[in-house]
């Protein structure tokens, strides 16, 4: 082997983990909705969580991955460590499926139909439909597309290219010697182990053992330790992944690990019995791609069948090692972990979302109930709402810059540009909410009271605006867009009433049926109950926005308002039911 020879070897390896990677990015992005609907359907149920575990590896092409995403669900709360557990066994034997891929490279026949099923034969065509695709199209989808079969091309070149390097070794007395020495099944784990661990991806580690199976010098009795090793060296991303996390994140990250050491200690076992007891015959034989592939998936299923009904006594295990404290942990909002996967990072930010306009609408309503009812209690839990609104705007806006920075098709790109004109909406109706009861201490302090009038009035413009307020919460939480353009009416009614009631309090204050200083206030609480109903009608506005893929609030609302007989019945039935006595 010469000089050349290992620069072709180093290339081929390179091109290999570069469409692997690259591949599983897309494939990642084209699966978006799909994989959060996997996801979503998470449930204590072990066959479910097995083939959610299963289905989405598959479709990612690397347990790593799968496993990484888990620790960031456990971390954000989104899912129990019972549930990961599931997933986690899942994952490892869907990740089998990519050494079946790569086998394709052994097929050899000289029947032409045979022949066309072999990766050199095809993956020029897709390679050529990939750059077409990614290259000649706008649409983010048909570029993912493009780029999945060019990732694939691309990972099968890498393949054909080390495994036509390493030909020359078969000649080598020194490297069969080698891997006559990865016949003591301990070196064959560690050195599994070791490659796996170093480039964190036991997909590509299987990929190279299969190139290096093509020179026929690696047997069964060699390929095997390697394989349960490499199950082993695939757990250090997630234990790097759940530096820094909670508890229950670290202890999802040790069942990965514990598993694989588990499931490798007791097979390992069995195999160096029966070595020594039979000598089969096959444990010499040169091992085949495809005969990898197949060790590859029988010793992922039998950890799974093992493992799987000792699921309970596994997570009592890690509970252990990462005991609980009394302290109580704070479970993070936002999960860094999840960038990796735009659409379940952008799920998440939406429940974060959806937690923030839950805590802005509450606090909005406790503000109106302390006018002329002050409470001390729920003014605190007032300021505390605004405080959390605050944080919460600041956590999900540099999150979403942070997400923007990934490679979005266009339906995240438009929920992330949603989203941050939603988050300011909600901060602003958390600062409303305590600008509302200062004005209540304000009326307490100075001991002023509404006239009887003022207080039904009052009341008519408060219902309006807590109409407004759910109409538009309802919208951004399901999406539904109509009730997203009931929206406007009732902000527009809002507009009116807030005109209407200042000119009776000029007039009662010409009679003197109302004091100055009731005066200031009166106008401060119409001006911030009229700014909220602004605020509803922009959430709404994006909910729509949104749908029509355009952010132009203004513009449409325009059109809303001038969109005919429907929206001026809708308007002409509001203000009967808001009518001023």
């Amino acid at each position: 082997m010469d000089i050349f020879s290992i620069l072709s070897l180093i290339g081929g390896l390179s091109l290999f983990l570069f469409g692997m990677s690259i591949m599983g990015q897309a494939l990642e992005r084209r699966a978006g909705n799909g994989l959060k609907s996997l996801l979503g359907r998470l449930t204590t149920n072990r066959a479910t969580g097995l083939a959610t575990g299963l289905g989405v590896t598959a479709v990612i092409q690397s347990s790593s991955a799968t496993t990484v995403m888990v620790v960031g669900f456990v971390n954000s709360g989104l899912m129990t460590l019972q549930q990961a557990i599931n997933v986690i066994m899942g994952s490892n034997v869907g990740t089998t499926v990519t050494a079946w891929i790569l086998s394709l490279s052994g097929i050899s026949s000289d029947n032409v139909f045979v022949q066309l099923f072999k990766p050199t034969s095809f993956t020029p065509i897709l390679a050529l439909i990939g750059i077409a695709m990614y290259m000649f199209t706008k649409d983010s989808k048909k570029q993912d597309t493009g780029m999945i079969l060019l990732g694939f091309a691309t990972l099968m070149f890498g393949m054909d290219a080390m495994s036509s390097a390493v030909s020359g070794l078969k000649d080598i007395p020194e490297f069969q010697n080698m891997f006559l020495a990865f016949t003591n099944p301990v070196l064959g784990v560690l050195a599994g182990a070791i490659l796996t661990a170093i480039i964190q991806s036991s997909s590509a580690s299987v990929g190279i053992l299969q190139a290096l199976a093509s020179t026929g010098a690696v047997t069964y009795g060699a390929a095997i330790p390697i394989i349960m090793g490499q199950n082993i060296g695939t757990c250090i991303t997630a234990i790097l992944s759940a530096i820094g996390a909670n508890k229950n994140a670290k202890r999802a990250a040790l069942v990965h690990l514990s598993f694989n050491v588990i499931g490798a200690a007791v097979w390992l076992t069995v195999f160096c019995i029966i070595r020594a007891a039979l000598m089969p015959h096959i444990l010499s034989e040169s091992a085949s791609l495809m005969g990898i592939a197949v060790c590859h998936s029988i010793f992922n299923i039998l950890c799974t069948v093992l493992m799987l009904p000792l699921a309970g006594m596994l997570e009592k295990l890690v509970t252990k090692m990462v005991p609980d404290t009394e302290e109580v942990e704070k479970t993070e909002e936002l999960d860094e972990r999840l960038l990796g996967s735009p659409t379940l990072a952008l799920e998440r930010c939406r429940q974060v979302l959806d937690s923030m306009a839950q805590v802005a609408v509450t606090a909005l309503k406790d503000s109106i109930s302390t006018i002329g009812n002050y409470d001390e209690k729920k003014a605190a839990g007032i300021r505390e709402a605004e405080e959390r609104t605050d944080h919460l705007e600041d956590i999900l806006s540099t999150y979403l810059i942070k997400l923007t920075s990934t490679q979005l098709g266009d339906d995240e790109s438009a929920e992330v540009t949603k989203y941050m004109k939603i988050i300011g909406d909600y901060e602003r109706i958390g600062d409303h909410a305590v600008n509302i009861l200062q004005s209540a201490e304000e009326l307490k302090e100075k001991e002023i009271v509404f006239s009887n009038q003022g207080k039904e009035e009052f009341g008519t413009i408060a219902a309006a605006v807590e109409k407004t307020l759910d109409l538009s919460y309802a919208a951004f939480k399901y999406g539904d867009l109509a009730l997203a353009r009931k929206t406007e009416p009732m902000e527009q009614i809002v507009d009116e009433l807030k005109e209407s009631l200042r000119t009776r309090h000029i007039l009662r204050l010409q009679k003197g049926e109302c004091s100055v200083d009731a005066g200031f206030v009166w106008s401060d609480l119409l001006t911030n109950l009229e700014r909220v109903a602004d605020h509803c009608s922009n959430i709404s506005g994006c909910i729509l926005d949104a749908a029509d893929r355009t952010m132009n609030i203004h513009q449409n609302q325009r059109i809303l308002r001038n969109s005919g007989e429907d929206y001026i019945q809708e308007l002409q039935m509001l203000r009967g039911e808001y009518k001023l006595v």
